[in-house]
């Protein structure tokens, strides 16, 4: 008697039939998604990307020197916090607001109403601007970015401010600073002067980075750890194995 096809079919999917079936995905056009994958290789970033991470590497492996290692050490997230809330409120006016209030000014003037402005108190920015006025002894306080390229734009000011006697701090991004500037990007703020109400805000914070930076002697002398790629390390890895087996060996 010959077996239906069917039967044996039968037959053998219940011979092999598991508790957990394979159930295998199909990637193909309207099948399922492909799982993610690390495609940084593969991808053609733009040239100042690979240069930004090519520097990182670069400050990685070479033993970077005291004065610009010391731009690692960023201000505390709580102290600046603190310090932009402050930064915020000495913002210098738009062409827009100034245009505005020249228009006002006129207005009144052409009425023959007695004009008296106040000397607005902003922050000041600019490097030639902010470093004329450490060198007058003007700023009360100076901030710096970390993200400035070349380094060497901002790299002698942490020591002119030591040599004035101006607190200053070091912060993470440049067109954070900007931002309170109304740029895309600045290289270093400086307060001159604040009202009275926040005297005290200013006093503080300015102590505070006296003890964070001015008086901070590791800053001046504390060179960058070098830290070798994977390669490099699998290598003296191995030679330490060798080294190892051989001392055994003599054993």
């Amino acid at each position: 008697m010959v077996k239906s096809k069917r039967s044996v079919q039968k037959k053998t999917q219940a011979k092999y039939k598991n508790l957990f079936e394979k159930t295998p995905r199909n990637y193909r056009i309207g099948g399922a998604v492909l799982p993610k994958r690390d495609l940084t290789r593969f991808v053609k970033w733009p040239k100042y990307i690979v240069l930004q991470r090519q520097r990182r590497i670069l400050y990685k492996r070479l033993k970077v020197p005291a004065v610009i290692h010391q731009f690692t050490n960023v201000l505390p997230a709580d102290k600046s916090k603190s310090l932009f809330k402050l930064l915020g409120k000495y913002k210098p006016e738009t062409r827009a607001e100034k245009k505005e209030r020249l228009k006002d000014e006129a207005e009144k003037t052409k009425n023959g109403e007695e004009v008296n402005t106040p000397k607005p108190k902003f922050v000041k920015c600019g490097l030639n601007h902010v470093t004329t006025l450490i060198e007058q002894k003007k700023a009360k306080l100076v901030v710096v970015a970390q993200d400035v390229d070349p380094i060497e734009l901002v790299m002698f000011l942490p020591h002119l401010c030591r040599n004035k006697g101006v607190p200053y701090c070091i912060v993470k991004s440049k067109s954070a600073l900007g931002q309170f500037v109304n740029k895309k990007s600045a290289t270093c703020l400086a307060f001159t002067e604040v009202s009275k109400e926040d005297e005290g805000d200013l006093n503080r914070l300015a102590s505070a980075f006296t003890s964070l930076y001015n008086n901070n002697k590791q800053h001046l002398t504390e060179y960058g750890d070098i830290v070798l790629g994977a390669k490099a390390q699998k290598r003296i890895e191995i030679a330490q194995r060798i080294k190892e087996a051989e001392v055994i060996g003599n054993q």
